[in-house]
């Protein structure tokens, strides 16, 4: 079998790329599994550096097995791409620790506005690095994107939980940037036939670091509980692995701002599940901004596609 260069620019899809399934609606699915994952860890009610741990030791068995399936037919990826997933998962790591702290800081709202400077970054790296124009739909829409967040998040609804709000600002914020960096390199320098190795080195080097950086702040439980273990069990298949896997096929598909645009529908999913899943009950601005979020997501990748099909 043939190795794929995972490192050319000219892989950086400029529209979004044909394939046997919408990676607009699997990014999508992608980011409703992941957003199951605050819920899971709430009901899981760990560390965050248990979290982490498990979530991502937990996921490692069904994956390799889905990336010896992938060997068998494409082969190995290049030593280059494997360091680029590893330091990929330490990023990914960094975000999973910092965010589950922060959140215990300033609150569920604001971590989740701050976190999706993501929205930002990664079209900003694409620009720097592969020199990708950033269309100015997409400029015209982030203020409607980080205001539909915060109704959403509810940070309009009161006062943030916690004291340490300067310093959870910042832990959120250097996760947004972590999390940018690792979306960047799945979704640009990634390749869509190899996304179950992607997502198993990933996961293996999240898993160390994020335990390591999560440690900080409480060591890892491996006693937490069958009823903890159940709902971390859940997070590993659910939040890492199908999650991430949608993920890792379908981000390469995609243009850089489309697709960090459609991950901010992870926090308004976040909403929607936990009033299926939790009983929660949203205000009228939580359900407003999540109206704000599916608009600006339409806007700037639906209209994509249709400028992308006159070419």
């Amino acid at each position: 079998m043939g190795v794929t260069t995972l490192t050319s620019p000219t892989r950086t899809p400029t529209r979004i790329t044909q394939a046997r399934f919408d990676p607009r609606l699997l990014v999508i699915g992608g980011a409703a599994a992941i957003s199951v994952s605050s819920i899971l860890i709430k009901l899981a009610d760990v560390s965050p550096s248990t979290a982490v741990f498990f979530r991502c030791f937990l996921a490692l068995p069904p994956l390799a097995l889905l990336a010896w399936r992938e060997y068998r037919r494409v082969g190995m990826p290049t030593r280059r791409a494997l360091v680029l997933q590893a330091l990929g998962g330490i990023l990914l790591g960094l975000d999973f620790a910092l965010w589950s702290q922060s959140i215990l800081m300033i609150g569920a709202g604001i971590a989740s506005v701050v976190v999706n400077v993501q929205v930002i970054v990664v079209p900003a790296l694409s620009w720097l690095v592969f020199g990708n124009r950033v269309p100015l739909r997409f400029l015209f829409a982030l203020p409607f994107m980080f205001t539909g967040i915060a109704l959403a998040g509810g940070v309009f609804g009161g006062a943030a939980a916690g004291t340490d709000l300067l310093w959870g600002t910042v832990l959120s914020l250097i996760s947004g940037i972590a999390y940018g960096g690792y979306i960047f390199v799945v979704g640009r320098i990634g390749a869509a036939d190899r996304a179950a190795s992607q997502v198993l080195v990933s996961t293996a080097s999240a898993g160390i670091a994020g335990s390591l950086i999560g440690s900080l702040w409480g060591q890892i439980d491996f006693t937490p509980g069958w009823e903890s273990f159940i709902w971390l069990a859940a997070l590993a298949l659910v939040g890492q692995v199908f999650g991430w896997m949608l993920m890792g096929y379908s981000l390469p598909r995609l243009p850089a701002e489309v697709g960090a645009t459609l991950l901010l529908m992870q926090p308004v999913l976040a909403v929607l599940l936990a009033v299926v899943l939790l009983g929660e009950r949203p205000s009228a601005a939580q359900l407003l901004g999540c109206v704000v979020v599916v608009g600006a997501v339409s806007a700037v990748s639906v209209r994509r596609t249709r400028v992308g099909s006159a070419v």
